[in-house]
């Protein structure tokens, strides 16, 4: 059955809001009245947003990603096969064996390591950057193509999960010492705030995000998932990847950098958009 999100929908819930009946309540309800998850917690978004109604993705909805409806144990990354390592449905995140070699790492930090500087945090009030107390990690972008390691890397993800390689932003390389850490935070711009709209011209929203672990520290900086108590050992050469329908936390997306504790940290991330980076 198809379900669509209406005004008359929003009107009331939000009037068993104002009546005093919690989120996790009225959420019950309307699954116990046949409504889908995604159509209320769509609701939802607007409401706490004061937003425009927008319709929930549909399942044939194109999302980045890699082809697991075989239950692969590796997938094809066109020059090599990459082992899949673990997966979770919601939030979707795929962690990759063996996806950067041990080359590739090097270089990638090497042609890196010259150019870093204090890492900023794209500023959403204003659609600038700015420094961010909670990310104390050192780093740099690579223009997309900019060597023919990071060319060849990219063309790797964009093979992997299927999605184009003019989809993607710069490569971004981070370096994190003892003690540094990135807070737990979500990828994608917070529509409800002023500078996103400059943001999205760029290429559309965030919808992916690839974190590849270029060297390891000897203890400490795992990527974390505060909200399914998940953690992803940086292990060398491996990666996570997660994706993010909509840019709301009903996506179960918050994650982190947990500190480093002793040894340093490289990573080289990769974030997808919904169309063309310029």
């Amino acid at each position: 059955m198809s379900q669509s999100v209406t005004p008359e929908l929003r009107t009331w819930m939000i009037d068993q809001l104002a009546a005093g009946h919690s989120v996790a309540a009225l959420l019950a309800s309307m699954r116990e009245a046949g409504w889908h998850a995604d159509v209320a917690t769509a609701v939802l978004a607007t409401i706490e947003s004061g937003g425009p109604l927008v319709e929930p993705p549909g399942p044939n909805v194109s999302m980045p990603g890699p082809d697991l409806s075989a239950s692969p144990l590796y997938v094809d990354a066109g020059d090599r096969r990459v082992p899949v390592l673990q997966t979770m449905a919601h939030p979707r995140v795929v962690v990759f064996g063996d996806l950067v070699s041990d080359d590739e790492c090097e270089a990638l930090i090497a042609a890196a390591r010259r150019r870093l500087a204090r890492s900023l945090t794209v500023e959403t009030k204003t659609g600038g950057e700015a420094l961010n107390i909670d990310r104390t990690s050192d780093g740099m972008f690579f223009e997309r193509g900019e060597n023919e390691v990071v060319a060849r890397v990219e063309q790797r993800i964009a093979a992997l999960l299927r999605w184009p390689l003019e989809f993607g932003e710069g490569l971004q390389v981070l370096r994190y010492a003892p003690g540094a850490q990135y807070r737990p935070h979500y990828d994608y711009f917070d529509p409800g705030e002023p500078g996103t709209p400059s943001i999205l011209r760029r290429g559309g929203q965030r919808v992916a995000t690839l974190v590849m672990y270029l060297q390891e520290p000897e203890q400490g900086g795992a990527t974390t998932f505060p909200d399914v108590g998940l953690e992803v050992a940086p292990k060398r050469g491996t990666a996570v990847f997660f994706s993010y329908e909509r840019p709301h936390p009903d996506t179960r997306t918050l994650h982190g950098g947990a500190p480093v504790l002793a040894g340093e940290k490289w990573v080289a991330t990769k974030w997808l958009r919904e169309g063309e980076f310029r």
